[in-house]
């Protein structure tokens, strides 16, 4: 009697690696051993989602695994593979590495991310588990106290521009905590939006205009967030002078924050979401503010939520010189 395909080993073995899923999670799960949640972390996917495909691999012999407390850690040892799939894998892997991209490349940086955190945590008990015990956290106090619990430290007396400010979501964290939020766009439909969700911050000032020229006085206010918005404009340049332009010198302000997307290869955004740019690497963010005349530049990564499906972003601050 005649076997089916499916019970043919190497048969069996290519369908587990037609995902690309599992071949990402192979591919970094050889350079290291990792937790559900730190692999969630770096394939930016649900922790069930990922726990899924990590059995199918860890099934079908393509993982070693071990508990460690209350969590299980896999990795890819090539020497417990059998003779065949040792041979696939290596040759599926050389073809990956030969083709990089900026999704593979994404996945290595978060790895990098994941590996440091562990390491910087290594003399506490949460080293290995910190995803069990961040879970444990949010059913206790939810994902969103931290960052508006940090807008605290921003300086009372400030006037902070909210350029592209949108439907308000950043002029409606930052209202409570300084002196006011001039927040400005050039959609009279946005601001309409951001009329009915800020309208119980009366220190709030709704101002239509182009972000290439924007409607405030010379050195007018003492901080400046472009959240969101650089990716959506032709001359990002000119924004950023124009930000430049508004910002006042003194030693207590002069603070430029921007949020966006690192650069990706998501081309459908440009016409599903009217992107003009895919993103920005660091690099050109930083050259783009000294050009605009922005002095002490910095650009971080920020954590990737696994629960997003969207490209990684980014936070760059800059200061006007005094």
């Amino acid at each position: 009697m005649k076997r089916s395909i499916d019970s043919i080993p190497l048969a069996s073995s290519l369908s587990t690696l037609s995902d690309p899923l599992r071949l990402r999670m192979l591919r970094v799960l050889e350079r290291e051993e990792l937790a559900v949640g730190e692999v969630a972390k770096i394939v930016q996917l649900p922790q069930s989602t990922v726990s899924r495909h990590l059995k199918t691999l860890a099934d079908g012999g393509w993982l070693s695994r071990r508990s460690e407390g209350t969590a299980t850690l896999y990795r890819v040892v090539l020497d417990d593979l059998e003779v065949a799939m040792r041979s696939l894998w290596v040759t599926v892997r050389d073809s990956i590495n030969e083709q990089s991209s900026l999704e593979l490349d994404a996945d290595l940086r978060r790895l990098g991310h994941v590996v440091e955190a562990r390491r910087t945590d290594s003399r506490s008990c949460f080293g290995r588990v910190a995803s069990e015990w961040q879970a444990m956290r949010a059913s206790l106090f939810g994902h969103s106290f931290t960052a508006p619990g940090l807008l605290a430290l921003l300086d009372p007396d400030w006037v902070v521009a909210d350029l592209g400010c949108g439907s308000g979501d950043a002029a409606r964290h930052l209202a409570p905590h300084v002196k006011s939020v001039l927040a400005v766009d050039q959609s009279e439909a946005m601001l309409e939006t951001a009329a009915a969700v800020l309208g119980s911050h009366a220190n709030i000032e709704l101002i239509c205009g182009d972000l290439e020229a924007v409607p405030l006085a010379d050195r007018s206010v003492d901080a400046a967030v472009i959240s969101l918005v650089l990716h959506h404009v032709e001359n990002p340049q000119a924004v950023l002078a124009e930000a430049a332009r508004v910002l006042r010198t003194t030693h207590n302000g002069g603070t430029l924050v921007i949020i966006d997307m690192l650069a990706h290869d998501r081309d459908e955004y440009r016409r599903t979401m009217g992107h003009v740019h895919l993103g920005f690497d660091p690099i050109t963010i930083e050259r783009m503010l000294v050009e605009a005349g922005f002095v002490r530049t910095r650009v971080h990564e920020l954590p990737t939520q696994t629960d997003t499906r969207g490209p990684g972003l980014f936070v760059a601050s800059a200061r006007i010189p005094d």
